[in-house]
């Protein structure tokens, strides 16, 4: 090797090289990353968006459902029921607005029951069916599961009543799981299941002996087995 080429080998910068590759490789893939960046902090921004309008949305609808709740309590039923439907159409997505059919199925309910109307029944149901679809657990659902049952039977539709009273045994306390039991064993009483009535009622009384059902349990059960 001549003693200029020795000369330029030694002076060669291997960071030099490196720097040389770095940039052939931004060259070739620098727009791609810069792309994957921004879709990135598009995303970013448009999640940041899209929480703020929830937030906004169930805010609003929180608003409108309390004030329909206060008209329900005051007993105001037809006017709580127009803010708990426009409640669930503008906002169901949000967590007031799936509320919000659970309320209307209160208030329909209890026109139902008080002015003696009772195709506002299936109404009801209609409505605690609507809020159950989306809302499967907590207190919340269990009392929709609770008036459910009740506007099934007050529909005369014993069979399906029956079997959400015997579901809902066990998710209370024991007073409520006793009234669930007689509330079954009516439904089968309606329907002239007398075996089913009897069972349910047996175990009313051998397992919530010490409720304030009992008693009732005891006589029903009595006029059960007496009857030809």
């Amino acid at each position: 090797m001549s003693l200029e080429n020795r000369n330029a080998a030694q002076l060669e910068d291997p960071g030099a090289d490196l720097l040389d590759r770095v940039q052939g490789i931004w060259q070739r893939y620098g727009r791609i990353v810069l792309g994957a960046v921004g879709v990135i902090v598009v995303m970013g921004v448009l999640g940041f968006f899209i929480m703020r309008s929830r937030a906004t949305a169930e805010s609003q609808a929180a608003g409108k459902l309390a004030e329909a709740n206060m008209l329900f309590w005051q007993g105001q039923y037809d006017r709580s029921l127009e803010m708990a439907k426009q409640v669930s159409t503008q906002f169901g997505s949000t967590p007031s607005g799936i509320d919000a059919h659970r309320l209307a199925g209160d208030d329909l309910y209890w026109n139902a029951m008080l002015l003696n109307q009772p195709a506002k029944y299936k109404e009801a149901i209609a409505e605690y069916r609507a809020y159950l679809s989306k809302a499967k657990v907590g207190i919340l659902a269990d009392a929709a599961h609770r008036s459910l049952a009740n506007a099934l039977e007050n529909d005369r539709q014993f069979e399906e009543a029956a079997k959400t009273y015997e579901q809902l045994v066990g998710r209370m306390g024991r007073e409520s799981s006793a009234e669930f039991l007689l509330g079954a064993a009516r439904s089968y009483s309606a329907l002239g299941k007398k075996a089913e009535a009897t069972k349910i009622l047996q175990r009313l009384v051998d397992e919530f002996g010490d409720t304030s059902y009992a008693p009732s349990a005891r006589i029903k059960l009595a006029e059960i087995q007496v009857a030809p």
